[in-house]
């Protein structure tokens, strides 16, 4: 089991080829790149980072850090 000391606080790591600059509509959700899940902020931004410079000549290529704590405990998540 995993150590739980520490509050996890879930952020998933997403992108792909949006339809437009303008908003946030990928061109085809069959080909959205699931990055994955993760523990905290820094780690997913470390992910985001990466994917995100692999992609730098592609415009229409986005990648976003969702944080699914937030979704999951809309109560008591602040950060």
């Amino acid at each position: 089991m995993a150590d739980t000391t520490e509050k996890q606080l879930l952020h998933l790591v997403i992108g792909g080829e949006l339809s437009s600059l303008e908003g946030v509509t990928f061109a085809d959700l069959e080909k959205v790149d699931i990055v994955g899940v993760y523990p905290n902020y820094a780690s997913a931004y470390a992910v985001w980072k990466q994917k995100a410079q692999m992609t730098v000549d592609s415009a229409q290529t986005r990648y976003f850090i969702v944080h699914l704590h937030r979704l999951l405990d809309p109560e008591t998540s602040k950060s």
